[in-house]
């Protein structure tokens, strides 16, 4: 967990120059008056209690003196200090994936993202109470983190949980763009695991509910292999069943994982 400090001209070399030869400080320079400073404050602070750094928030309008000095032309501006010397990060708002990309690249680790595999590999390796224990400890920890309420959204599915996982989804507002996305595509989900018993083509009914089983359980390529096979065998199966899964798996993983861009690809070949 890093810390978050307000800044200005008194306490600059010490709290930014000094610091960031202990680890990386990102300089959030920002103006009341700017609206997507207040989009990306909330984003910043979030991150600040996952990942090890400093984020260092300076008002230009107080301390003009600094951004003068550091040629701040628009706001946000964030800057990163490592070892002294200050780098540019990004100008306006970027989306948190981008961010959290940013932070990759400075070697920093999300605590929260080394929590959430520990829980997923629990619930791999058959310790769902262990999983479970994780999951609980994360959301008392991280209340506000979207990823966490996903991840243990995808958890309580799995053990069949399904009220208590609408229970978390609900929490996810429509503002929230992507991660609104990703909490429809999982309540899309656990309608099909409830339609998917029913039997419509004994042929391709067991390949059907495997497949869907299988991205319950987070299994998502395999799930894919399947519900594609499915397309290019019999496209009017469950009116054009197979196909939608894959989409809704689609929005479940988002557009730029890997998965997502290659069945895709699939998809279409299937399709045409």
């Amino acid at each position: 967990m890093g810390v978050s400090v307000d800044v200005d001209q008194t306490n600059f070399m010490p709290e930014v120059v000094e610091a960031s030869y202990q680890k990386p400080v990102l300089i959030d320079f920002f103006a009341q008056w700017c609206g997507p400073c207040q989009m990306l404050k909330p984003v910043l602070e979030k991150l600040v209690q996952e990942y090890d750094f400093i984020l260092a928030k300076i008002d230009i309008d107080q301390n003009p003196e600094l951004a003068n000095s550091y040629r701040v032309e628009g706001v946000p501006d964030v800057r990163i200090v490592s070892q002294g010397q200050m780098y540019q990060g990004f100008v306006g708002v970027l989306p948190e994936p981008k961010i959290r990309d940013l932070l990759s690249q400075l070697n920093l680790k999300s605590d929260l993202e080394g929590q959430l595999a520990a829980a997923q590999s629990a619930a791999a390796t058959g310790e769902p109470e262990k999983a479970k224990a994780i999951f609980a400890q994360l959301i008392e920890q991280y209340p506000q983190s979207r990823l966490l309420l996903i991840e243990a959204a995808k958890f309580l599915v799995s053990q069949d949980r399904m009220e208590s996982a609408e229970k978390l989804l609900s929490s996810i507002g429509e503002q929230e763009r992507t991660h609104y996305a990703q909490a429809n595509a999982l309540r899309e989900l656990i309608q099909l695991k409830q339609t998917s018993q029913s039997s419509v083509d004994q042929e391709l009914d067991p390949a059907f509910s495997t497949a869907i089983q299988q991205a319950i359980g987070s299994n998502y390529e395999a799930a894919l292999q399947n519900l594609v096979a499915i397309v290019g065998e019999n496209r009017k199966y469950r009116d054009d069943g197979a196909r939608k899964a894959m989409l809704i798996i689609f929005n479940l993983l988002g557009d730029t994982h890997p998965l997502t861009m290659q069945y895709r690809m699939q998809l279409a070949q299937a399709l045409y």
